[in-house]
């Protein structure tokens, strides 16, 4: 996006007031998100939930404009078939359109304290130029150690739930995906001047909520 904060279409002043958790997967944004819409009443909005069910239609619009098959690629060819850095470019070429999508169901909200948008999708690229301050955004990444003990306890994150005809690669190229897509955030962020937190898991959730709601603090 080239556009500057004052020049995003915001109807109801969503975006502009919204807070942003970005980064990598399995650094607990959701958990942190979750815990401070408790806290402070806000509006949480998750990316990766409504990426996954409520885009599609978009998404399949977005592949018939292009040309391309309308029907999802064979499990194989997504994580199989392929290497972690083809992957990784992949899925970074396509968060600018998912974004705006997201962005779009960010302007349907209304409410009178901040949204806190959380999700690996919301990168700091895309957000810088929503935002009047990078204040209003951190990026949170996970340790090596903190990922591998995520893998062991969230079932979700511990292998593919696909057919696939050798699941151990695709789990290998999923986390070197995830392990590219993480470090791109973090430089990015760094050139943006937005704040990076590495979660090791020495903090319990409320903790990092705590690290998370400090540095929001101007905002709650």
């Amino acid at each position: 996006m080239n556009a500057t904060s004052s020049e995003v279409w915001d109807p109801f002043g969503t975006l502009h007031n919204a807070l942003w958790i970005g980064g990598g997967q399995w650094a607990g944004k959701s958990t942190v998100a979750r815990l401070l819409a408790i806290r402070y009443e806000l509006t949480a909005y998750h990316y990766d939930y409504h990426d996954a069910r409520a885009h599609n239609d978009r998404r399949i619009a977005r592949r018939v404009r292009l040309g391309e098959p309308i029907a999802d690629p064979e499990p194989d060819a997504v994580w199989v078939n392929t290497t972690p850095q083809e992957m990784a470019d992949e899925t970074l070429a396509g968060f600018p359109a998912r974004f705006e999508w997201a962005l779009d169901d960010l302007r349907g909200l209304v409410s009178g304290r901040p949204i806190i948008a959380e999700g690996w999708g919301l990168r700091p690229e895309l957000v810088a130029p929503i935002i009047d301050s990078p204040c209003r955004m951190i990026v949170m990444v996970p340790s090596e150690a903190f990922r591998q003990r995520q893998l062991r306890e969230l079932p979700r994150a511990g292998g593919l739930r696909l057919q696939v005809s050798d699941p151990e690669r695709a789990q290998e190229n999923r986390l070197a995906r995830d392990r590219l897509v993480a470090d791109e955030a973090v430089r990015s962020a760094c050139r943006l001047g937005i704040r990076v937190l590495e979660i090791n898991g020495s903090d319990d959730a409320e903790v990092v909520a705590d690290t998370v709601a400090d540095h929001f603090s101007s905002y709650l």
